[in-house]
């Protein structure tokens, strides 16, 4: 897969991409962001399609050459007997589920092609949809033995249900595609998952509504606890990096950050040192890593920021904030398999059978202290 991603020419996608979250950013009406979802997905589909077959006939020109190289796409037994038959009958089966191990590739594909989602520690729970948490910091116990142990436990641990809310990305399945085989059918499937779960995961974990409008809890949002009610968090502050002879500004700043993370919502402590993320727009990330890069003695140029905070970019955050949490205070879960019906509908592209294809997701932070939201204001004088 890393040589296709490689070689993807994603262009018009990314262009539709980046038009659908600004629309739901600015809280564009439920006809505009619709409109803006297809035309993303369409983009999606012909960009992968293009590149996919182009890369079928470089591969038939040469096979042997890239088998040599492992550069072929293989798949398990399971998986080629289930593509194959997609390929033979001219297309998918309504509640067809994709194989296991296709999901899994797809689950390690977010985790290791987009730092945002890399820094959740998603959970893939498989069927599981009740499990139970606990706060790893709390689930010990002193005392007598077997004095009070249970009303203990009970406050360290606690169930979950993961909510049935159906993350959906569209699959415009070409028909000539079907003509290239399991493998490349499998690879396109599995792309167009990759790149349609990342954007619709990243906008959901970091501005998710809420089980209401049947979203995530977003990192940028907080739970009021009687009414259950989302709301955007207000920034705490502004946070400027400006440059200071031994970078108090900075670690200034920062130390407000710090130590708000620092306390959950019952005023207990929380180890926050060296745990941060720190997710910015990549329009803004580029300004915070020239704020903190510095040129070593030798020559060369390092950047990092205080007390660990690890940064990452996503284009789900405004332009213009910074959103700090702690991962291990934000729950992020995948539930279930991936099924696939056939979409009733038209999308802009020809000579395809549309498909929907559906699998749970849902995330939530432990407290309205798990994350904070802060402006900024970096400026550069020429």
């Amino acid at each position: 897969m890393a040589k296709i991603t490689k070689e993807l020419s994603m262009g018009n996608f990314e262009k539709m991409k980046e038009e659908y979250l600004n629309i739901t950013k600015q809280g564009g009406s439920a006809e505009e962001q619709e409109k803006a979802f297809n035309n993303m997905f369409s983009a999606l589909s012909k960009d992968v399609s293009e590149t996919i077959k182009k890369e079928a006939q470089r591969e038939m020109m040469d096979h042997s050459v890239l088998q040599a190289r492992n550069a072929s796409n293989v798949l398990t037994t399971e998986e080629y007997e289930f593509f194959n038959a997609v390929a033979l009958s001219g297309g998918f089966d309504n509640d067809q589920i994709l194989p296991r191990t296709t999901v899994d590739r797809v689950f390690e594909q977010l985790q290791q092609q987009f730092p945002f989602l890399s820094t959740l520690n998603i959970q893939n729970l498989g069927a599981v949809t009740r499990f139970i948490d606990s706060d790893p910091t709390k689930a010990y116990a002193w005392g007598n033995l077997f004095e009070g142990i249970l009303g203990q436990v009970s406050t360290v641990f606690r169930e979950r249900i993961v909510p049935s809310h159906k993350l959906t990305a569209f699959a415009a399945i070409p028909n000539d595609m079907l003509e290239l085989g399991p493998n490349y059918i499998e690879r396109y499937v599995r792309t167009l998952l990759v790149q349609s779960y990342s954007t619709g995961l990243e906008q959901g974990m970091i501005n998710g509504r809420g089980v209401a409008n049947k979203e995530p809890i977003g990192l940028t949002m907080d739970v009021d606890p009687g009414t259950g009610a989302v709301t955007p968090k207000t920034p705490a502050g502004t946070l400027t990096f400006a440059p200071s002879q031994y970078g108090e500004t900075i670690v200034g700043e920062l130390h407000q950050v710090v130590q708000y993370l620092s306390v959950d919502a019952r005023g207990e402590s929380v180890d926050a040192i060296g745990n941060i993320v720190m997710v910015v727009n990549p329009s803004d990330y580029v300004s915070v890593m020239a704020r903190n890069t510095i040129q070593t003695q030798a020559g060369s140029f390092v950047n990092n920021l205080p007390f660990g905070i690890t940064p990452v970019q996503s284009r789900a955050v405004t332009a213009g904030t910074a959103v700090f949490f702690i991962p291990s205070r934000y729950s992020a879960s995948l539930v279930g398999g991936v099924q696939i019906k056939k979409f009733d509908q038209t999308l802009a592209i020809e000579d395809a059978t549309l498909y929907t294809l559906k699998q749970i997701a849902y995330g939530e932070p432990r407290d309205n202290n798990s994350a904070v939201v802060y402006n900024l204001n970096i400026t550069f004088t020429p």
